[in-house]
């Protein structure tokens, strides 16, 4: 059994050994939960010691049959994109699973279901970012929904039965309208030599522009409502309001890089030149995401809407660098994914402890709160400072790649995208100073502040977000050699810089 497969086993063991405990057995349920996601990370942390950098091609390579008759196999393997994504999401499961230790207590269902939930969409996100058959990566792609739904509608607050019908419809059709274009390159294998869901084997397919145009724009449009892209985003922030804090982070931080990775991963890989025909629309898509999210989150009334709405804006940074076509570009764009990830957590971590200490999720309701809970307010105040991407801090890196990549290919969008900054600038700052400085506001002269487990959960995001603040090399190290062979792959290299016009 190889790494991949390991990691993957690992929270489904655990799945399985909290299944068998008693439902009065609430404590040890979470202990055995955090226990499994602290196995799983430790593991793939030796996985990460162990992948060759400068090596392009999959490693941890592993492929078994599964149904032989369709042509369909058990088939794994990473490169650097896909490792640093299974990394961001082994890291932050225990982080979720320490920080919302209570988020199970007031659920529909018992604690132990909550946190076989948990480990169950760990696997299948572990999964989704490794498979290499087409067909597999279509089960964990929509198998993860499945306890999603369950976290929003079963542990949520508020609208959160609407909140997760709304969100599985959205994913159920973007899903099918991708089994429609891996039904249709089936088909196409059949007619050019034999059946496969192979990736590497259906990259070489030979396509007529229409037929490609078609069956990219079933894997697009799966990917941008995952994404979530302008304009397939309304899902996002019911689901964010509804869900617990840790389920929140969980869709945001891992769910939703799954659109931007399969936009590299498929997109890209199986139908170049429809990429190069779509490229111009998806930019303009993503540049629309960044200042209209931007304009919703500066907006946002309440708290958990307001961290979604940032991350609509994110996520057009996001697309903008991958759809950039350069190497700077791709490079950004999957370090702002792993970067997004812990900027998210945090902010949604402590979003969730200020909401459950005052009893309200209204901006308006937090003030003075660096008098109060110094250690709180500081937390939050390092979180938002990174989704604005203040240099130092670990958004700053990947945006500043993104946006010098589009530069070279699309000066005029990274011009447009670069006012994203200064919108930026009024969402995070806004709430910032409602919340923490100022007044204090009455009901607030009371409140805890962190204690000593939420503690020990915020610190590693806190010092993952300032370590790749100052020194992103380690990341930066594992992406570059993948991104580039991601573009000479398809055929495109970085524009030629010009000098004084000769």
């Amino acid at each position: 059994m190889n790494y991949l497969t390991l990691i993957m086993a690992i929270p489904l063991v655990g799945a399985a050994l909290i299944a068998t405990l008693p439902q009065t057995k609430s404590l040890l349920a979470k202990q055995m939960a955090l226990g499994t996601t602290l196995i799983a990370a430790v593991a793939t942390i030796l996985m990460t010691v162990k992948f060759e950098r400068a090596n392009t091609d999959l490693q941890f390579v592993e492929s078994y049959d599964w149904i032989k008759s369709f042509g369909i196999k058990y088939a794994v393997g990473v490169d650097g994109i896909a490792l640093v994504l299974i990394l961001m999401t082994a890291l932050l499961t225990p982080i979720v699973v320490l920080a919302g230790w209570n988020e199970s207590d007031n659920g529909r269902w018992s604690t132990k279901t909550f946190y076989i939930l948990i480990l169950v969409l760990q696997t299948m996100s572990f999964g989704v970012f490794a498979a290499t058959d087409v067909f597999l990566f279509y089960v964990f792609f929509e198998a993860m929904l499945v306890p999603v739904y369950f976290l929003i509608g079963g542990y949520g607050s508020g609208e959160r039965t609407a909140a997760a019908v709304k969100f599985l419809l959205y994913s159920l059709f973007g899903g099918l309208l991708m089994l429609a274009s891996i039904i249709g390159l089936y088909v196409l294998s059949g007619e050019q030599g034999g059946h496969t869901f192979n990736i590497a084997a259906l990259s070489q397919l030979e396509m007529s522009s229409t037929t490609q145009n078609f069956l990219f724009l079933g894997f697009f449009i799966a990917f941008a409502i995952k994404a979530p892209l302008f304009p397939f985003h309304t899902w996002l922030p019911d689901a964010a309001k509804s869900a617990t804090p840790g389920t929140s982070v969980l869709l945001l931080g891992v769910l939703d890089k799954v659109g931007t990775f399969g936009m590299i991963r498929y997109c890209l890989a199986l139908f170049p030149e429809a990429t190069k025909t779509f490229t111009p629309a998806i930019i303009t898509l993503s540049v629309i995401s960044i200042v209209y999210g931007a304009f919703l989150a500066i907006g946002a009334k309440d708290i958990k809407r307001l961290i979604a709405y940032t991350s609509i804006s994110h996520f057009g940074f996001i697309t903008l660098g991958i759809f950039a076509m350069t190497t700077q570009g791709h490079s950004g764009a999957t370090l702002y994914m792993f970067n997004h990830g812990f900027s998210t957590a945090a902010l949604f971590l402590v979003a969730g402890w200020m909401i459950s200490r005052r009893g309200s999720s209204t901006i308006a309701d937090f003030g003075g709160l660096q008098r109060v809970t110094p250690v709180m307010a500081w937390s939050f105040f390092i979180a938002g400072m990174s989704s604005l991407a203040l240099p130092g801090l670990s958004s700053f890196v990947s945006e500043f790649l993104v946006l010098v990549g589009t530069f070279t290919r699309y000066p005029v969008a990274a011009v447009i995208a670069t006012f994203g900054i200064v919108l930026a600038a009024l969402y995070v700052l806004i709430p910032v100073q409602r919340a923490l400085h100022g007044p204090t506001t009455p009901g607030n002269e009371n409140l805890a502040d962190l204690n000593l487990r939420e503690k020990l959960a915020i610190a590693p995001v806190i010092a993952v977000i300032v370590f790749l603040g100052f020194y992103p090399a380690p990341a930066l190290n594992i992406i570059n050699p993948a991104a580039a062979h991601v573009l000479s792959q398809i055929g495109f290299t970085d524009p030629v810089p010009t000098h004084g016009g000769k």
